[in-house]
């Protein structure tokens, strides 16, 4: 199939971080259609050959296998084609019109137009309204052509809503594809896989044997350069009200009726309708906030947050968050959902821990763990079944924890693909189980917000985040949040 990938933002660290590195890899996989081309748009002022050598240049600040040869860039760069677009100007996107609508022989395509034209706004997301108009006007918007959204979406539900009406007037749902990179991610994948594949777990994946679901996203880097942008964002919009969120639903979904997107998306959304909702009390007694101090982090001294660059003195901006939450519906009733996530954490690792209950009635001597199974997501990407095994002879046995790990990586080593590589092929491909649908995302945003709410009352008040040290899990706080119902967080276990 050929296809053009529009990469709107094509100088922005987004693309050449993550995209462009993500596209290498599938041209070296072999995974990108033949007769493709890859379009950066920007308005700095270079042509295709400027481009590559730019790309080139910061393709070497990259490591390991991301980083490909001078030989290997060349083949790759072979796809790569620039143009300049200031997006303040309705007559460029006439001049992107024309560069797709007439592509030249020496592609390798001959004169026809691409068979799949697929945008991706790697750009502020208060741009997305006035780019989708004028890709619009311009005719951009046929059944041939899709547009990928970056996250976040939105600050809140009302411009969360704003957005996807503006892109609605122009794309149909199932051509705006609201991306959420965790869920390219492989482990999130095996998730499906490991309920709906197996009939090992389905009949224990309910409220009468799980004691607590938790969920981590932790983060042992700081915000960096990224100071003015996450301030305006903080860790509940931009890993709660997403990634953690979607991390859930997959985990409390119920069986779809069908491997296909909408039979999956509606049982997500099932789930978001299902958690309880915050008030202000509960938003109060069930979050915890948390902003970073300066500490020692991986064995450094690491400033505070508020000493971070283009970060104001006097933020309120949150680093850290931990909740408790509940799915009411038949299967959950009950159990405890924790979700965490922060930056400057003790470790850089994202993983979901289900606690199973104890057995009913003990037959061994001595307290023991109760059973759990760990999906890791990064950095290794896994399972890990814990379980209780006999020790000892001569009839004293006793119960010694024991582990069954299954490495991804390892046995999955020929076929591994990186999130953003997976996320891309789908998007030229048009398959869409891995993207999320407005209304799962508005549904989202209602839920947490509740939570904003609260915070911008306690700001008011001068009651701001809780203060937690560099290198530590966070505020004592989010450790009081879950042993009130006798839990603890997997680290202290």
């Amino acid at each position: 199939m050929s296809f053009d990938l529009v990469l709107i933002g094509g100088t922005g660290d987004l693309a050449w971080r993550k995209l462009m590195p993500a596209l290498f890899q599938a041209w070296r996989h072999g995974s990108l259609p033949a007769g493709g081309r890859i379009l950066a748009v920007s308005r700095e002022p270079l042509d295709s050959a400027g481009y590559r050598g730019w790309l080139q240049q910061r393709f070497n600040d990259l490591e390991g296998p991301t980083r490909p040869s001078a030989e290997a860039f060349d083949g790759f760069a072979a796809l790569l084609h620039y143009l300049q677009v200031d997006l303040s100007q309705p007559e460029h996107y006439r001049r992107l019109q024309q560069w797709i609508a007439k592509p030249k022989a020496e592609d390798g395509r001959g004169d026809g137009p691409a068979g799949t034209v697929v945008f991706y706004l790697a750009t502020s997301p208060h741009l997305f309204p006035q780019i989708c108009e004028q890709l619009g006007a311009v005719g951009l918007n046929g059944p041939e052509v899709r547009v990928v959204l970056e996250k976040p979406l939105g600050h809140d539900l009302e411009s969360a809503r704003a957005i996807n009406r503006a892109v609605g007037a122009v794309f149909s749902e199932s051509q705006a594809l609201r991306i959420d990179h965790y869920l390219g991610k492989s482990a999130v994948q095996n998730l499906t896989a490991l309920r709906f594949g197996n009939a090992l777990f389905e009949p224990l994946w309910r409220r009468e044997s799980i004691a607590s679901i938790e969920i981590t996203l932790a983060e042992s880097l700081g915000v960096g350069t990224r100071g003015d942008f996450y301030d305006r964002t903080g860790a509940l919009r931009d890993m709660v009200q997403n990634h953690a969120l979607q991390l859930l639903t997959m985990i409390a979904m119920e069986p779809p009726a069908r491997h296909e997107a909408d039979a999956i998306r509606n049982e997500k959304l099932k789930v978001l309708q299902a958690l309880k909702p915050f008030d202000a009390h509960s938003a109060r007694r069930d979050v915890v906030r948390g902003q970073y101090r300066a500490g020692v982090c991986q064995g450094r001294a690491v400033p505070g947050y508020t000493e971070e660059g283009s970060v104001p003195a006097h933020s309120r901006c949150e680093t850290f968050v931990a909740l408790r939450t509940e799915v009411r519906n038949w299967r959950w009733a009950g159990v405890p959902f924790y979700l965490r996530t922060g930056k400057r954490l003790a470790a850089g690792s994202a993983y979901i821990v289900v606690n199973f209950r104890a057995v009913p009635h003990p037959i061994f001597p001595g307290p023991h763990p109760a059973n759990k199974l760990v999906i890791k997501l990064q950095p290794e990407d896994g399972l890990e079944l814990h379980l209780l095994a006999a020790k000892g002879a001569s009839g004293l046995e006793t119960l010694a924890p024991v582990s069954l790990d299954l490495d991804f990586d390892k046995a999955f080593l020929e076929d591994r693909v990186g999130a953003y590589e997976r996320l891309l092929l789908e998007a030229i491909h048009g398959r869409l189980n891995l993207f999320v649908r407005s209304d799962e995302q508005e549904e989202a945003w209602r839920w947490v917000e509740p939570v904003l709410q609260a915070w911008r009352e306690d700001d008011a008040a001068g009651l701001g985040p809780r203060p937690y040290a560099a290198g530590s899990w966070g505020p004592a706080s989010a450790s009081a949040l879950v042993a009130r119902d006798g839990f603890s967080w997997a680290e202290e276990q």
